[in-house]
């Protein structure tokens, strides 16, 4: 009989069966609040889905890169960063997720070592395990924000092939300080790592403005999309800003491998960018949010939470509470109808004592959400 290589072991992503088991108990009728997943409840802006409409009656839609969001998104980077970006090292990319993998293909090779912060972002460690590379978890708790430092990196020997940092940080919503993401691109440089950077929730920041990492080093590989800050989730839309000297290689292996992203988000994502007003109401409503689980949280005994600097998530320690994070989410939504993520999506070491609220949906269910956990939670 043929032997054949074992796959990797790929981990579930469990927030997707908190969901899935929500929607469940939504057609018997139930009353659910999603709280479980890392996407605006609200729309694509209205300028995006005015184009849409006028490219839906006008265009046949072919493969096609869209040049003018390239040179737009370098006009944007000009603008809010003040760095110069070149429009050819912007490659569009089917959402973040397709972001990553053409990264990781560009970059490392079978049995490399990543490095990345735990708790963070389950399709990190579940990609890299995928692709067979071989991810570096480095524990992160609040003496750093959670955040991964350039002294971690530092202490890493041997050095890994790679490092991928965010802010502000999916599930914590901390950010790195310009002075700390600074001195991590510089020992990356220094030591010959390659740095992403995964900056999906910059325009979703609290505490302060949040830096790129272009701004420090022109060897880094940065990670965006249209999902998160643009309420573009489902257009499936990203992009990769990558290094003069890689720009051609990354753009012919995204064109062996997926040709190019969807047509008709490209057009949308372009009247997107001339969508601010009505993106910044979406943020002082996540604002509004965060303010309210900060204050009735702790009120219900639920108060060592990572400081949520950006994005829109609560990472909350429950473990006076339960030491099965996914058994306490499974009995959450099946009693009350409040759907969230459990911490060992993000930690598969601590996580079983930790939650995650995504604040990116309603105020109103904000408020119902809490009202159902008060009454729920043991006194």
């Amino acid at each position: 009989m043929t032997q054949f290589r074992p796959r990797p072991k790929v981990e579930p992503f469990h927030a997707i069966g908190i969901s899935r088991l929500a929607h469940e108990l939504k057609v018997q009728g139930r009353s659910i609040i999603h709280m479980e997943f890392g996407q605006p409840s609200t729309g694509a802006p209205q300028p995006a889905i005015a184009r849409a409409h006028a490219v839906l009656d006008a265009d046949p839609m072919g493969y096609w890169e869209s040049v003018p969001l390239k040179q737009a998104l370098a006009a944007r980077y000009r603008a809010e960063y003040g760095v110069e970006v070149a429009p050819h090292r912007i490659i569009p990319t089917f959402g973040a997720s397709g972001a990553l993998v053409l990264a990781f293909t560009a970059l490392f090779r079978p049995g490399d070592r990543v490095a990345l912060a735990r708790p963070g972002y389950p399709a990190y460690r579940n990609t890299l395990t995928a692709m067979h590379l071989e991810p570096v978890e480095i524990p992160c708790g609040p003496e750093s924000r959670y955040q991964i430092t350039a002294a971690h990196i530092e202490a890493l020997n041997p050095a890994p092939a790679g490092v991928i940092v965010a802010s502000p940080a999916n599930p914590t919503g901390t950010m790195l300080t310009a002075d700390e993401l600074a001195a991590i691109a510089e020992v990356c440089r220094r030591r010959g790592i390659r740095l992403i950077s995964d900056e999906i929730y910059h325009g979703l920041c609290y505490a302060h403005a949040p830096a790129t990492a272009l701004a420090f080093s022109d060897d880094v590989i940065v990670v965006n999309s249209f999902s998160k800050y643009f309420s573009m989730a489902g257009w499936r839309l990203g992009w990769l800003v990558v290094p003069e000297s890689e720009a051609e290689a990354v753009s012919t292996i995204s064109g062996n491998m997926f040709l190019t992203p969807p047509s008709l988000a490209q057009h949308a994502a372009l009247a997107a960018l001339g969508a601010d007003d009505e993106l910044r109401g979406h943020l002082e409503v996540y604002r509004a949010n965060r303010a309210l689980l900060l204050e009735r949280l702790p009120a219900m005994g639920i108060g060592r939470i990572a400081p949520p600097d950006g994005a829109f998530y609560v990472y909350a320690d429950i473990g006076h509470l339960t030491n099965d994070s996914l058994d306490f989410c499974r009995r959450l939504v099946r009693e009350t109808g409040v759907a969230l993520a459990p911490g060992i999506d993000f930690d598969p070491v601590e996580g079983q004592r930790f939650l995650r609220f995504s604040f990116a949906v309603s105020t109103p269910e904000v408020e119902e959400a809490l009202r159902r956990l008060d009454a729920w939670l043991p006194r």
